[in-house]
């Protein structure tokens, strides 16, 4: 049998792109070295407790977001919460809560000493308008490229919202945090500091603005915590797409990937397949392996992916009776806001609800993780990299130690993991994490088209466009699906 597309990888670009292809008919195979689907979003078990390996909220799950859509479509048993606050910002002299409301952020903000209240509220609306121009792309897929005619027109009509972000191109956050005059108002810095390391994986000092100007939203765009964890949400979508017909093959790794006359001879460690076309959702330096050539033209993205991070983590287990706050909800440790926030320095935990049944008779988890760059870390000898995430692991617990006294004294259970072992849970060469940094600069838009590496061979992910959240990655997923829909019926 010839599948009309082989996907590489269940993480969500490769969900999004095996559901959008089995709701089109067409011939899919899934093909996951993992046992469990979500690769950096997945929920995994140790020794009894289930944890979230990676990223723990979630956008796209407001009415007609895509999630939304997919979990209506196909009555997927996925239920979502939106915490209230949904992140608590901690640092050594204040703390400052934020919900899914915009103004309650600038309410919050404006309530501080000395607080330039007009400045920031022209701030967050300049901010706004231009986010909005962005987002509105996320909520009607069809907008983001590639385009048809009528696609087209409609952006033309949008023209004049698009024209404000043209002067920020190639400017950084902080560029326009300056030209507002709060470049000196530190719980502004703060947080943009904390949601930009988090999301475009670089500080507002260094961040492309356009980008960060648009994920400063985040929190006001369909977040949510999944119940049960963010591998409910990925299972239920494979499920689907093996109800549509999808042949899902969960713990088969794939070796190599060869092109042959009919498109794509796929080696993996139980035998072979062969597609027409591929979807890989892997970061160009696992693609490079399974091509098992040079593959220059991913020279480039491997290069910025290398600039980026690796993850340090804590997963903690719980006291079954720890008081704390009963539903699930997020915490963020600054422990030093005049350093990086990197390196045990900046921590963001995720808790797990009381209902949630994580752990032994009912306890709750705890996902704790740091960044660490990637080039030191691989530039040491392994001897130091042991040295160096022990001194990092430690970092991480003074700071839960100082900021979160209450989950560090409800603790019974400690699992650490370095960027090797993460690499092991999500199924990733070294570690790397969140794709490359949208430091300033006009790569950041390079590789805006979707197009394939090789005929008949696509990447998805938080390395490619539109990349950088789970409902980026899946939402890219799903327009490559589109693109090799297209490209199988003229085939066909």
């Amino acid at each position: 049998m010839i599948y009309d597309c082989a996907i590489v990888g269940a993480g969500f670009g490769g969900l999004g792109a095996a559901l959008t292809l089995a709701e089109q008919g067409a011939r899919v195979v899934v093909l996951e070295a993992l046992k469990y689907p979500g690769g950096c979003a997945s929920t995994f078990t140790r020794g009894g407790w289930r944890f979230e390996s990676g990223a723990t909220l979630f956008s796209g799950f407001d009415e007609g977001q895509l999630f939304a859509r997919w979990i209506d479509r196909h009555q997927l048993p996925v239920t979502t919460r939106v915490p209230d606050p949904i992140v608590e910002l901690r640092t050594p002299s204040w703390t400052l809560p934020i919900t899914a409301r915009r103004e309650d952020l600038l309410a919050r903000l404006g309530e501080f000493p000395g607080a330039p209240r007009d400045r920031l509220a022209d701030f967050f609306a300049r901010q706004s308008s231009l986010a909005g121009a962005l987002w509105s792309l996320f909520d009607d897929p069809a907008l983001l490229p590639p385009f048809g005619a009528r696609e087209l027109l409609t952006h033309i009509a949008r023209s004049p919202r698009y024209l404000p972000l043209a002067p920020w191109i190639n400017r950084t956050l902080a560029d326009l945090v300056a030209a507002h005059g709060l470049d000196g108002f530190e719980p502004l810095r703060v947080y943009l500091d904390a949601v930009s390391q988090i999301t475009v994986q670089t500080s507002a000092a260094e961040a492309e603005a356009p980008f960060a100007l648009a994920t400063m939203d985040y929190y006001f765009r369909g977040t949510r915590h999944v119940h049960g964890g963010i591998g409910v949400l990925a299972s239920a979508m494979l499920d689907a797409a093996r109800a549509l017909g999808a042949d899902v093959r969960l713990s088969e790794s794939v070796k190599a990937l060869t092109p042959v006359a009919d498109g794509w001879r796929v080696r993996t460690r139980r035998g072979e397949v062969t597609a027409r076309q591929v979807i890989a959702n892997v970061i160009p330096q696992a693609l490079r392996g399974l091509l098992g050539d040079e593959a220059r033209e991913l020279d480039g993205l491997t290069r910025r992916v290398e600039g980026g991070w690796g993850a340090a983590m804590l997963y903690l287990g719980l006291a079954r009776d720890a008081k704390l706050r009963a539903e699930a909800h997020h915490l963020e440790l600054v422990d030093d806001p005049g350093a990086a926030f990197i390196e045990g320095n900046h921590v963001f935990c995720s808790i797990s609800g009381a209902d949630e049944a994580r752990g032994p008779d009912g306890a709750r988890t705890v996902t704790a993780s740091t960044h660490v760059p990637m080039a030191k870390l691989l530039a040491m000898t392994p001897d130091a990299q042991g040295e160096y995430i022990a001194a990092v692991q430690s970092a991480m617990a003074r700071t839960l130690g100082r900021r979160a006294p209450e989950l560090d004294a409800a603790t019974v259970h400690r699992l650490t993991a370095s960027p090797r072992t993460f690499a092991r849970f999500v199924g990733r060469p070294d570690g790397y994490v969140g794709g490359a940094p949208r430091v300033r600069g006009i790569s950041c838009y390079q590789g805006m088209l979707p197009r394939p590496v090789r005929p008949g061979l696509w990447m998805v992910g938080d390395s490619v466009f539109p990349g950088q959240s789970t409902l980026a990655t899946a939402l890219g997923g799903a327009k490559v699906a589109g693109l090799v829909a297209r490209q199988s019926s003229r085939g066909a």
